[in-house]
């Protein structure tokens, strides 16, 4: 396991929002937890100094492509792309220096799994280039998908059946607890544990973390097979919870241990 790193675009800003808050209307419900006076290369150039590798850059809205360009630039094939992804589109951001494009409203479509669009991105960038986004909310206790900035309910439910499908065409999940994204509350064991019991392939979990104690909650619960993306509580993105150095360490222990 690894704390994997995150930048967050909107309105071309580096932001930590909290995920619930987003709205395709307006930014009036919009919670800011954070809005960085620094490009988003600075973050790139700083995760690539220290090799903090797997991470993603996540387009929230429009107006995000220049911001992106810049932290790709900053970092060439170091890290992942998502948000607003499709057929059209993929190859060039990884032309522009992705190791991987995110998705999911594209394969998502009208609220259920569109096998056909699935099939024809995984084949235009290949399998091992593929990021499936299954961020999720609750609903009837149960786990659901959603897209559209993580404001519309699938019917793909998270379920070891889905999961074993979708991995045939990707290379590996980024799952946010949307209920608790951006809370600094806590992250989401139940949902922990629910992944660590039936992903088949490797998956990063996001969402509440607000400590580096959440990071070895992840660790037992995620039975060491997910990876964690801490936000709005660390403290290069404004936050007091976790420190930039207590990432470093928890990586570089975890690395010795295996």
């Amino acid at each position: 396991m690894k704390i994997r790193p995150c930048i967050d675009l909107h309105q071309g800003k580096v932001k930590q929002i909290v995920g619930s808050t987003l709205s395709d209307k307006d930014d009036l419900s919009l919670k800011e937890n954070f809005v960085a006076e620094k490009p988003p290369s600075y973050f790139a150039t700083l995760f690539k100094k220290h090799r903090l590798t797997g991470g993603h850059i996540i387009m929230l809205g429009p107006n995000n492509e220049e911001a992106a360009l810049d932290a790709l630039r900053a970092w060439p094939k170091g890290m992942q792309i998502g948000g607003g992804i499709n057929i059209d589109n993929a190859k060039f951001w990884l032309k522009n220096g992705a190791t991987h494009v995110i998705v999911t409203s594209f394969v998502f479509y009208n609220g259920e799994l569109d096998k056909s669009r699935l099939k024809a991105l995984s084949k235009l960038v290949g399998k091992n280039r593929l990021v499936l986004d299954l961020s999720c909310r609750k609903k009837d206790g149960k786990y659901y998908v959603v897209t559209d900035r993580w404001q519309k309910f699938t019917k793909f439910e998270i379920t070891k059946e889905n999961l074993e499908i979708l991995s045939k065409f990707c290379d590996e999940y980024l799952i946010h607890g949307v209920d608790v994204e951006g809370k600094c509350q806590g992250v989401d064991l139940e949902l922990v544990e629910l992944l660590a019991d039936i992903t088949p392939i490797p998956t990063t979990y996001a969402g509440g973390a607000k400590s580096i104690g959440d990071a070895y909650l992840v660790l037992e619960h995620g039975k060491g097979k997910l990876d964690l993306t801490i936000g709005s509580a660390l403290d290069i993105f404004g936050g007091d919870g976790v420190t930039f150095n207590e990432v470093l360490e928890f990586n570089n222990k975890q690395s010795l241990s295996r």
